[in-house]
């Protein structure tokens, strides 16, 4: 995997560079500035851009708006990751539709594998989202439309797939079988008019109408 950077904190931005390196991933340019960011990825065309929000020039969400410039032009995969629960950002992020999306904060990245693995997941076209920006999500939302069909223990099992787990990583933090995932996960497909497709298109397409609400 190929990967643009942008982090403005010198030893943060290092730091990823080598832990990234460390697990076989080849960061092509890592850079500092909000405005850096789109030139970089014209350059280089990476497999995946994994962005701060907040850079330099303001500080505010240049790479919030560096993220949706380059997914309105290609499918970039893009992984946000920040200190702060940007909930309008979230919203924009996944406003377009399609998938290869993630946002994850900075303080609960705790295993380097498991890093790793959000950033595989989202570059093969997945949606990572951390719990507590899904949770952030749901606190401000009511929930409505075809949301409103799921039962509790579907929304439960939507709201964990949101976080990138797979069948069995799901059935394990539920307690309950992988048959019974399964079957969830299909009523979930049909509550949702989910088009047949692909199991992974399905799941994504589910998660982004879970956290558009």
């Amino acid at each position: 995997m190929r990967v643009v950077l942008a982090e403005d904190q010198y030893l943060l931005r290092d730091g990823l560079v080598r832990l990234l390196d460390a697990h076989g991933i080849e960061v092509v340019a890592a850079v500092a500035h909000g405005d850096e960011i789109v030139p970089a990825v014209v350059e280089h065309a990476p497999d995946l851009a994994l962005l701060d929000v907040r850079l330099p020039p303001s500080f505010t969400d240049e790479g919030l708006r560096a993220a949706l410039a380059l997914r309105a032009e290609r499918p970039l995969p893009v992984m946000i990751l920040s200190q702060y629960v940007e909930q309008l950002y979230v919203d924009e992020l996944l406003a377009g539709g399609g998938a290869g999306v993630g946002y994850l904060l900075k303080d609960r990245v705790f295993d380097d594998v498991q890093f790793v693995g959000a950033l595989r997941t989202v570059q093969a076209g997945g949606t990572v989202v951390d719990p507590q920006v899904v949770e952030a999500l749901m606190a401000r939302r009511t929930a409505q439309g075809r949301l409103d069909r799921l039962t509790p223990r579907e929304r439960e099992v939507l709201a964990t797939m949101a976080e990138g787990d797979a069948n069995a990583a799901i059935a394990a933090r539920l307690f309950v079988t992988e048959k019974a995932v399964a079957k969830h996960i299909n009523a979930i497909f049909t509550k949702l008019d989910l088009p047949p497709a692909t199991s992974a298109s399905r799941r994504v397409a589910a998660v982004l109408t879970y956290l558009r609400g």
